[in-house]
């Protein structure tokens, strides 16, 4: 595996978005499993996206503007959903606390969901990726499948590292009312930060 590539997909995967602040925010209010959980979701969600690319898809969808919109608004709506249920839930992070252990399902399903909404990871399919892929089809669409499969990789390993991380901070945050409310409404700004650069993103 190239260097270059390993390097680079490390600082775009550790760089906070939206996929890792899910994540943290399932660890610190549900704990460990559930911040492994997000990140498993946040890696499935990749899925769309590496599949788009091998197929020439995403092509399609980076060049054509009413699609690109679409899954845009549609990814912008997401988040401000996720940002207006953080905010009106004055238990901010202690939501979960006394109650079940969300289920699986629910939690991958809403992490790979965020990330599916996300148009700007087909563009980085469509454009990072191929600059460290050499040689002709069948054998440049095997690269490309490998390399998709490497980011994923990362992504799982530095997002399961933020979502066990935020468990432990979970402990402390929760204990203290005060923290734990403006922490959540933090979260929801960010949420919504992220939603408005995603909307004036340009094409």
């Amino acid at each position: 595996m190239d260097l270059s590539f390993l390097m680079t997909s490390i600082a775009i995967t550790a760089t906070p978005g939206a996929g890792a602040l899910f994540t943290i925010a399932a660890g610190i209010s549900r704990g460990a499993r559930a911040g492994m959980l997000a990140a498993i979701g946040c890696t499935l969600g990749i899925v769309p996206h590496l599949v788009l690319a091998l197929t020439g898809v995403a092509v399609v969808v980076s060049t054509n503007r009413a699609l690109f919109e679409a899954l845009r608004w549609l990814g912008v709506g997401y988040m401000l959903y996720l940002a207006w249920a953080m905010w009106r839930d004055e238990r901010g992070f202690a939501a979960g606390e006394g109650s079940d252990p969300p289920r699986a399902t629910r939690v991958i399903r809403e992490a790979v969901l965020l990330n599916l909404l996300n148009p700007k990871l087909t563009i980085f399919f469509f454009v990072f990726l191929p600059m460290f892929v050499g040689g002709s089809a069948p054998a440049a669409t095997l690269q490309l499948a490998g390399l998709g499969a490497a980011f994923m990789m990362i992504t799982l390993v530095i997002f399961g590292v933020y979502g066990v991380a935020a468990a432990r901070l979970g402990r402390f945050v929760t204990a203290r009312p005060r923290i734990n409310r403006l922490l959540g409404r933090g979260f929801a700004v960010t949420f919504v930060v992220l939603a408005a650069l995603l909307a004036i993103a340009p094409h």
